[in-house]
């Protein structure tokens, strides 16, 4: 099955071309990045999302920009480095697959420059090896997580799921949509109830699109019916991404993810989160410590060019919120399913490869 890659390179490796989600579904629009400040504003407004994309978009960006520069000396590249590096870690504070990535290509830059024969070139090339091999990974990480998930799911099932975690929101198949792929590649009769997750509404601009696309069974819904088609028996599961998940397996969303997690417990109806062990941050010990990036306001009252709120209203506008691990029946990463998740099986599940 063909899905659409959000993010890749150019031939030469000196732009970074991404789909540009905001355009989605109307149009099918790529950029051509090569610049510091388009990147940022490409996280920032999140012409790129999903965790693992931005992951990906973060390591070929920063090669990108650097392979513009010219630099007299390895001492001045490193001091770039650093700037261009703090600099594309405070587009998004949530997504932990951002600094997973910057903090890789940190470490692969140290490596190449502590060579005896390293240069520029050298350390641009090393570079681009780092970046190529994150998504590589990233792709093999969503067909082992469709896989493990697979293992969950029968296959007349109906399947709810909030915000993206597809092809859009990955260079593969994706987190929570791989099982679904998959399973539909094998004759499974899927049919998945796609909440529209405002306000920006990844769910129907982007999750139904390309469920669509691919022939799968999918209906919208808004958010605030998911308790009724609950009640109504249409659900028998509900998987979502992750954008970072805490030590204990607390799990930070889409905002309303939360919500449905609750839901779920309360109709009976196993709740799975999909998502690398990239995603994990041990050093974030419970959901409460993860840092929620509340976006502009315009987004809720004006967010598609008709405004639905007065001029002047106060607005709150948390683009995420957490799951508590007690809500979640398991999670699926590249490595294998946990059950319960808490602090102990989390961390003999990162531990065992």
């Amino acid at each position: 099955m063909n899905t659409i890659l959000p993010v890749t390179l150019n031939d030469d490796a000196s732009k970074l071309i991404l789909l540009d989600q905001t355009e989605l579904p109307a149009i099918e629009k790529f950029l051509e990045i090569d610049t510091r400040e388009d990147l940022y504003e490409a996280i920032k407004k999140l012409r790129v999302r999903g965790a693992p994309a931005i992951g990906v978009a973060a390591a070929y960006g920063l090669l990108v920009c650097m392979k513009k520069e010219t630099y007299a000396s390895i001492a001045e590249m490193q001091k770039d480095f650093s700037a261009l590096k703090s600099y594309l870690a405070s587009s998004r504070p949530t997504a932990v697959n951002l600094f997973w990535a910057l903090n890789r290509m940190e470490v692969r830059f140290v490596s190449e420059c502590e060579k005896k024969a390293s240069s520029p070139e050298s350390i641009l090339k090393g570079l681009l090896e780092e970046s190529l091999s994150i998504f590589t990974e990233d792709q093999a990480m969503s067909m082992a997580i469709g896989k493990h998930g697979l293992a969950l799911f029968e296959k007349h099932m109906g399947i709810m799921t909030h915000c993206n975690a597809g092809g859009l929101a990955t260079t593969g198949y994706g987190t929570a949509l791989a099982p679904i792929y998959l399973g539909y590649e094998l004759g499974y009769d899927f049919k998945v109830y796609s909440n529209e997750s405002r306000p920006l509404l990844q769910g129907s601009r982007l999750t139904a699109y390309e469920l669509n696309k691919a022939g799968i069974d999918v209906t919208i819904l808004c958010d605030s019916m998911a308790s009724l088609v609950m009640k109504q028996g249409k659900i028998d599961a509900v998987i979502v991404g992750a954008d970072r998940i805490a030590a204990n397996g607390d799990t930070a969303n889409k905002i309303g993810t939360s919500g449905v997690a609750i839901l779920a417990k309360e109709y009976g109806i196993p709740f799975y989160v999909a998502a690398p062990t990239s995603t994990f941050d041990l050093k974030t010990a419970i959901g409460d410590d993860i840092e929620i990036e509340v976006r502009d306001g315009e987004e809720v009252i004006n967010g598609f060019g008709r405004r639905t709120g007065p001029e002047g209203v106060k607005v709150y506008n948390p683009a995420f919120d957490v799951t508590a691990s007690k809500y979640i029946t398991a999670i699926i990463t590249e490595r294998g399913i946990i059950f319960h998740p808490d602090r102990e099986s989390v961390s003999n599940h990162l531990k065992n490869k």
